[in-house]
C-alpha cells in the first residue's frame, strides 16, 4: 500500500494577506480541494494507494460534505490535543484545543502528529519555561498519539533530525520513535520521515542513499512500519522516491515553488501520476 498524504498547512490564506490561496474564497476552500481531485483519484486502485488530505480544522466540514459516495479522498486533522472528553469524565473543558473526538466527528479518519513545525512549536514553549529536553516533546506527542488512537484515528507520526542533530541522527530518531509511540497500536501508525536539515530554500535535498538508509533504520526499529517521505514529495523527486523500495509514499505540501507559489490541484495530481507510474 502506498500512502499519498497532503499537508495543506495554512494554505487557505489569500495572497493579499501573505498566503498562497488562489483557488477559491476561504469559505469554500475545503470543498474546492475535494471537488478538484476526487474524480481523478478514482482511477487508482484503492488497494494500492490511499489519499489523505490534512486540513486546518475550519475546513473539515465543507471538505467532508464535498465527498461523493465512494470518494477516494480521506480527511485528516493537523494533530490533536493530548486529552479528550470521556463518558463520566471531562465533558469538554478544552478551550482552544482540538481534541481527537471532535476531529473524528468532523469526518476525519487520520491525524498528522509530530510534524517538524509542531515539534518546533512545542520545543519553543518548553524553552520559555527553561526546559530544553527533546524527550519532553516526545512525551507530549506520545500523549497525542494515544488520544488519537483512543478516538479511532489512524496516526501519521513524523520524525526527523535537524542540522544540529544530524551527526547523532540514529539516537534522535530512535528516541522520537520509542518515546513517541510508547503504548501505541502500531497497526494504525505510518511514519513520515522529515530530514529537517534538507528542507527549505537554499538547502541541499537528501539524496536516495540517505533516505534509503534512514527508512531502513526506521523499519528495523518499528518492526516494519510503512515509511513515507515527509521532506516534500514533488514533481522533481517523485520518480526518485518511487524507486526507493523502502519508501511507501510521501507527504505533499506546496506544488509550485516559483512564480505564483502555492498548492494547485492539477499539479498535485501530476505528482501522484509520476510517483505511482500511472
Amino acid at each position: 500500500m502506498k500512502h499519498i498524504y497532503l499537508n495543506l498547512k495554512r494554505f487557505d490564506i489569500p495572497p493579499e494577506k501573505g498566503g498562497v490561496n488562489r483557488l477559491s474564497p476561504v469559505e469554500s476552500w475545503g470543498s474546492c480541494l475535494v471537488k478538484s481531485t476526487q474524480e481523478a483519484l478514482r482511477a487508482y486502485d484503492p488497494a494500492q494507494a490511499e489519499f489523505v488530505m490534512f486540513l486546518p480544522e475550519a475546513h473539515l466540514l465543507n471538505a467532508a460534505a464535498a465527498k461523493t459516495p465512494g470518494s477516494p479522498v480521506r480527511l485528516g486533522s493537523q494533530s490533536v490535543y493530548r486529552a479528550d472528553t470521556a463518558a463520566g469524565g471531562n465533558f469538554g473543558a478544552f478551550t482552544t484545543n482540538r481534541t481527537a473526538n471532535i476531529t473524528a466527528l468532523l469526518g476525519c479518519s487520520h491525524t498528522l502528529i509530530g510534524h517538524c513545525e509542531e515539534r518546533a512549536d512545542k520545543a519553543g514553549i518548553l524553552a520559555e519555561a527553561g526546559v530544553k529536553d527533546p524527550a519532553a516533546v516526545n512525551r507530549l506527542l506520545n500523549a497525542q498519539v494515544l488520544a488519537a488512537q483512543a478516538a479511532g484515528l489512524r496516526v501519521v507520526y513524523c520524525v526527523g533530525e535537524s542540522s544540529q542533530e544530524q551527526s547523532d541522527w540514529e539516537n534522535v530518531l530512535g528516541n522520537q520513535l520509542s518515546i513517541g509511540l510508547k503504548g501505541a497500536d502500531l497497526n494504525r501508525v505510518v511514519i513520515a520521515y522529515e530530514p529537517i536539515w534538507s528542507i527549505g530554500p537554499g538547502k541541499t535535498p537528501a539524496d536516495a542513499s540517505y533516505i534509503t538508509k534512514v527508512a531502513r533504520f526506521i523499519k528495523e526499529r518499528t518492526g516494519g512500519l510503512d515509511v513515507v517521505y515527509g521532506g516534500g514529495l514533488k514533481q522533481a523527486n517523485a520518480a526518485m522516491l518511487a524507486g526507493i523500495a523502502e519508501i511507501d509514499g510521501g507527504l505533499i505540501a506546496l506544488t509550485r515553488f516559483t512564480g505564483e507559489i502555492g498548492f494547485y490541484p492539477d499539479e498535485y495530481l501530476e505528482i501522484i501520476r509520476i510517483y505511482l507510474g500511472a
